[in-house]
């Protein structure tokens, strides 16, 4: 019997690749790139070139055809070297990418799965001042014009690659006295009039853009609606039932990345009273805690995805997944900094970073309570019997 942590050759070969990807490429540039709080855009040339943009995207459009399970272990391996560059592939992979294929006419999958596939960043517009667990409390409107078009008005925030994106899935209401059921979602290009009006100074995930978008009247053609006009609340929940698998990727290739740099030091650098703090039980014992946490947190994680890539129901799985991913990595850094002792709560290190990452795992596509509210849901459908 094989391990649910066994994968096929295609994931392999990815994780391989993004191995030495981190190596020589995002490595050397992390530090620099959380102190001025800006992606170096050689690291986002870098990742289309390498083929880790497109995973799940087709051939025929560029893409690598490959699993959504290829797409997460991209995405928890990045996030071992930088959760900023891993949030900026997940984004773009398992939401705006998913969008696009799942939910495109072939007039929109023609004209822009090739362009994501091969220089075009996206990014998700779904959030707002007043409508962030609340998602669909858009304010954002989508007017029609009587030739069938569309203007859309109003503005966005906390958009991940919104500094950098040039292709964005904005979620926007064309008829409000409908409530959600007016959502539609649509494909909008950055020349078309899409401002980025501030980017956020954050805690942590420095390098990753969070940014405030505008849409002043900004005109949209008709045939770049996505999906079915109205129910572009059917694709955001979908996609973010996706997304929170990446970000548990995310989160559980932080807590690695924390875990790795942590151990190795305890065991070969950091001596007190004559031998490795490492060798002291106390401070096995806290090893070992982590390690299974660590192992439980990926356990959850592919478990949701193996789900998902064999057409099954995978809501609950991935919002436990999300859920302890997001607390594990919390957990790991923070206990990675203290093994270290002083040197890792210097800037030197790199574990005080991933401490800094981690927080925003309890917050972003869905925060805790968000998790534990849909997992009750399901818990209790499961067991009423009324």
């Amino acid at each position: 019997m094989t391990s649910i942590l066994e994968f096929d050759e295609d994931v392999e070969m990815f994780r391989s690749v993004v191995s030495r990807f981190n190596a020589d490429v995002v490595a050397p540039r992390v530090a620099k790139m959380d102190e001025e709080e800006h992606i170096d855009p050689s690291i986002i040339s870098a990742l289309f070139e390498t083929g880790l943009m497109a995973v799940e995207t087709p051939e025929e459009y560029g893409g690598a055809g490959a699993s959504f399970t290829a797409a997460v272990a991209i995405v928890e391996e990045l996030a071992k070297c930088d959760p900023s560059v891993s949030v900026l592939n997940d984004v773009h992979n398992t939401l705006v990418n998913t969008c696009v294929r799942k939910w495109g006419s072939d007039y929109i999958k023609e004209k822009y799965l090739p362009q994501l596939s091969t220089d075009k960043l996206g990014a998700f517009a779904l959030s707002e001042p007043s409508a962030g667990s609340d998602a669909f409390a858009l304010r954002t409107r989508a007017r029609k014009m009587s030739d069938g078009d569309f203007v859309i008005e109003g503005g966005k925030m906390w958009i991940t690659n919104g500094a950098e994106a040039e292709i964005f899935v904005v979620f926007a209401n064309a008829e409000p006295e409908k409530g959600y059921r007016g959502i539609t979602a649509f494909v909008v290009e950055k020349p078309w009039g899409v401002k980025v009006v501030k980017k956020e100074k954050k805690l942590g995930i420095r390098a990753s853009s969070t940014a405030v978008l505008a849409f002043d009247e900004v005109r949209v053609p008709k045939q770049n609606v996505l999906g079915i006009y109205g129910q572009g609340y059917k694709i955001a929940i979908e996609c973010l039932n996706e997304g929170r698998m990446g970000i548990a990727a995310q989160m559980t290739g932080l807590a690695q990345g924390a875990f790795d740099r942590a151990v190795s030091y305890v065991f070969n650098d950091r001596q007190q009273f004559g031998k490795y703090v490492g060798e002291f039980q106390g401070m096995q014992f806290q090893i070992a805690q982590i390690a299974s946490e660590i192992e439980a947190a990926r356990l959850l994680l592919y478990n949701a995805a193996r789900i998902k890539d064999a057409g099954g129901e995978f809501v609950k799985e991935a919002a436990m997944a999300k859920l302890i991913g997001s607390q594990v990595a919390e957990k790991t850094a923070s206990k990675a900094v203290e093994w270290m002792g002083g040197v890792g709560f210097t800037r030197d290190e790199t574990v005080e970073k991933f401490y800094r990452d981690a927080k925003i795992g309890a917050i972003y596509e869905g925060t805790s309570n968000i998790q534990l509210q849909t997992i009750a849901r399901l818990i209790q459908k499961q067991y009423t019997l009324r």
